[in-house]
């Protein structure tokens, strides 16, 4: 799904450019907000959340895989992965296919605490979408 900036004849419309960058920082900031409630930071709510909502339905992933998905060097999420398999938040599991790489999931605590974010922040996702929505491109119907 693209983002589409929305016009104003030829222009682009900055005021609605800037309601959609206002939601988007609501929506990190309540989300920073029910992280630190829970007992995470904001960056351990991104580094759980990108594990358990692997593209491939695995909920789970390798460093690489994390990296590209947090925009951050390797060794950034690496050091970020030891300090949650220390706090009890993930774990390490070998991967039978390549003995240097490990996959990366979620703890039961890990899990429970990811939960409680993501269920604290359901009204703050709505309301994200709805401002996402306007830049949708309209559909016809026929």
């Amino acid at each position: 799904m693209g983002i589409y900036i929305v016009m104003r004849g030829s222009k682009p419309d900055y005021a609605a450019i800037a309601r959609l960058r206002m939601a988007m920082r609501r929506f990190e900031r309540a989300a920073e907000e029910a992280a630190r409630a829970r007992g995470l930071t904001p960056q351990r709510y991104l580094l759980l959340l990108m594990v358990k909502g692997a593209p491939d339905g695995s909920e789970r992933a390798l460093v690489g895989d994390l990296a590209e998905r947090l925009q951050l060097a390797a060794h950034t999420v690496t050091g970020a992965v030891g300090r949650a398999e220390k706090a009890g938040l993930v774990r390490r599991d070998p991967c039978p296919q390549d003995g240097r790489r490990t996959w990366i999931s979620l703890t039961p605590d890990g899990e429970r605490r990811l939960a409680a974010v993501v269920e604290a922040l359901a009204h703050d996702r709505d309301e994200l979408a709805a401002a996402v929505e306007q830049f949708a491109p309209t559909r016809s119907r026929g």
